[in-house]
């Protein structure tokens, strides 16, 4: 379940796109309505990807896409405007744009283009994400290992996603906190040690090592072998 900033001054439109992405296709939503708070979201919370409007009060989408670039930003970002000239797009995407949407679109379509800058920011091409014999796909909300379906809670499904989009990485509590849970959410890092316990439950085979590895003193990671 990516997490997913929404920057979109018109509320409608705004709400439309958090509600299809939550419940179509299950990414962790946050959002904001102008260019300085989409700025300072992007400052201190890291995304999957960021869905930013070309108009907006405060800072231009433009400006806000220079700004989080050159501050080291690295997630992808598709671009949402009614500009459909060649030199607007060429100037989105010489800010630092990795595509670009023109309104008014489909939903269906946003999600598939999400779908792809997550896939290609992540080095992989396949909607399943395998690691060992662990396979997890995303959009049927489906997970296996050596074959056999497991059922999976949904931040359970999240966190597991998270760490196969990111293996042999270890992270501490606090970040995997930050990164699979909403930033208003009021968990505390007690429900990642929950979590990690309920995955390990039902997912870990008796005799071998978990697939979820502490590192003491550190945090967790999944390893690739």
């Amino acid at each position: 379940m990516p997490k997913v900033l929404v920057i979109e001054d018109d509320a409608g439109l705004n709400r439309m796109i958090r509600e299809w992405l939550v419940f179509s296709e299950r990414h962790t939503v946050e959002y904001a309505e102008d260019g300085n708070q989409g700025l300072d979201k992007l400052l201190f919370t890291e995304y999957d990807a960021i869905v930013l409007d070309w108009e907006l009060p405060g800072r231009s989408g433009i400006e806000v896409l220079k700004e989080y670039r050159s501050s080291g930003g690295k997630a992808p970002v598709l671009m949402l405007t009614g500009k459909g000239g060649i030199v607007d797009k060429e100037a989105g995407f010489d800010a630092g744009a990795d595509d670009y949407l023109t309104k008014p679109f489909h939903m269906k379509e946003l999600s598939a283009r999400l779908r792809a800058l997550i896939r290609r920011a992540g080095g992989t091409v396949s909607n399943v994400l395998q690691l060992r014999d662990i396979a997890l796909e995303p959009g049927a909300f489906k997970v296996t290992r050596a074959g056999r379906e497991i059922q999976l809670l949904p931040r359970e499904f999240a966190l597991l996603e998270f760490f196969m989009r990111h293996p042999d990485q270890v992270f501490s509590a606090d970040t995997l906190l930050s990164r699979v849970w909403s930033s208003d959410s009021d968990a505390t890092v007690d429900a990642i040690t929950t979590c990690i316990k309920r995955i390990r439950k039902k997912m870990d085979s008796e005799g071998q090592t978990s697939i979820i590895k502490t590192v003491h003193g550190v945090g967790y990671k999944m390893e690739s072998n």
